[in-house]
């Protein structure tokens, strides 16, 4: 009899489900049940309305499954957020919603540097000049952008999450990509580096990152962390497989995932966070 948690599946901002095609047979052959959550047509909707969306979505599942036990969750990017928003704050003191796992593949928990920089005058237009047809659309506009004005690290939202902070009956993971061997193309648009918010409020580079989100922003307190690749030869072989819209289908994050999901809560062993590549 399969006794372990059906994994609910949360893709990230103007992202679709199509990304877990690499991790679902995975599952499928490890006996994990999955269930895809697709807010594709919610582009407009803020984070609470698509958490809450979340939530309905988990509770059809239930019904319609008859499963009542713990579940666990899987999220790429944004969608790390937009489950957490649903735990932490919405769900937070009632804790209705029974999850023992929760693994944020590159997520903007701290907010995103990346929607901060979308909005700088100075800064933002070649950015997004760079990121066009890349990850963001052609004529983008942030300011006309729900979800990326809600995770500006000053935000509301991002203080609603801070504030609420982490449950102490959810394990947290957090899976993170490095440029370990400061490889240009790990993500091209950017010679390989992630912008961040440095300590005095400007602006920086790091190899520590994933092209999109920075290790600042990602970082969790008690969160096990995973930082990847492993073999940086990796990087040599397929650097473009550890950039951020790359990792859900990653072959070393759906190996990872797939272990977190089959087996039993264990700290993490991933390598302590770079800043700096290796030469």
């Amino acid at each position: 009899m399969n006794h372990r948690c059906p994994a609910v599946l949360v893709h990230g901002w103007r992202s679709h489900p199509g990304i877990w095609n690499r991790l679902t047979p995975g599952l499928t052959e490890a006996a994990v049940p999955f269930w895809r959550f697709d807010h594709t047509a919610m582009q407009s909707a803020g984070t609470e309305t698509i958490a809450l969306a979340l939530r309905d979505y988990i509770h059809e599942k239930r019904e319609e499954t008859g499963y009542d036990g713990p579940v666990d969750i899987v999220c790429h990017s944004m969608g790390t957020c937009i489950a957490r928003y649903l735990l932490e704050v919405l769900d937070g003191d009632d804790r209705e919603e029974q999850v023992r796992l929760l693994v944020g593949i590159g997520p903007p928990n701290n907010g995103s540097a990346m929607a901060e920089l979308f909005n700088d005058p100075e800064r933002g237009p070649e950015v997004i000049r760079r990121l066009s047809g890349v990850f963001v659309p052609q004529d983008y506009d942030p300011g006309e952008d729900t979800i990326v004005q809600e995770f500006r690290p000053g935000s509301r939202t991002v203080a609603a999450l801070r504030d609420a902070g982490t449950r102490d009956d959810i394990a947290y993971r957090i899976i993170l990509a490095a440029n370990l061997t400061g490889t240009p193309a790990f993500f091209p648009a950017f010679d390989g580096r992630t912008w961040e918010i440095a300590p005095d409020g400007g602006w920086r580079t790091t190899y520590a990152g994933d092209g999109i989100v920075p290790h600042t922003d990602s970082l969790l307190p008690g969160a096990g962390v995973d930082v990847l690749p492993a073999d940086p030869g990796n990087l040599a072989r397929h650097p473009e497989h550890y950039c951020h819209i790359g990792l859900p289908r990653n072959p070393e994050v759906v190996a990872r995932v797939t272990e977190y999901l089959s087996g039993p809560l264990t700290p993490s062993a991933g390598p302590a966070v770079r800043t700096q590549p290796r030469r």
